[in-house]
């Protein structure tokens, strides 16, 4: 895959989420062809993990996005398969502390600038996209940064 190939899916990723996607669903769905997953069924694998996982603020979607495709990409399939899980466990938690570095937090409250968990009971509700949403909001920066981390990735398996 080309560095321009790689650049188009991790613009996708931001596209999808401009179109009013969660962070999950935007990082898996750039990605997914590449594993036999079509776009609709990578976006309804990844709906519930936005907002940090049902809106509770724990990990950053985008994240969650990054642990499914690696999943997808190196997930052993045998259950008595422990080396295999254990590179596949290696790989998420490179990639994991390459996100917490480059945004300083993987967990969405921490990003949002919230104290601790602060999530109003019953707070399911998902806030309406509008031009005050995206302008308040680092989420289309974090959904970028990990469909790029990703991105990287397969381009250094390539080498």
């Amino acid at each position: 895959m080309t560095n321009q190939e790689l650049d188009e899916r991790v613009q996708r990723a931001v596209d999808n989420f401009m179109a009013g996607y969660g962070c999950c669903q935007s990082v898996v769905a750039a990605f997914s062809d590449l594993y036999g997953l079509d776009d609709t069924m990578a976006k309804k694998i990844g709906a519930g993990f936005g907002g940090g996982v049902g809106r509770m603020r724990m990990m950053c979607g985008a994240v969650s996005g990054i642990v499914m495709l690696v999943g997808l990409d190196c997930g052993q399939t045998e259950g008595s398969d422990r080396e295999g899980k254990s590179a596949c466990y290696k790989v998420v938690q490179d990639l994991l502390e390459k996100s917490r570095q480059e945004n300083g937090s993987i967990i969405c409250a921490e990003i949002l600038g919230l104290k601790g968990y602060e999530k109003a009971k019953d707070c399911y509700v998902a806030s309406p996209r509008t031009a005050e949403y995206y302008k308040t909001r680092p989420c289309a920066a974090k959904v970028e940064s990990a469909a790029r981390i990703f991105a990287n990735y397969l381009k250094e398996k390539q080498k």
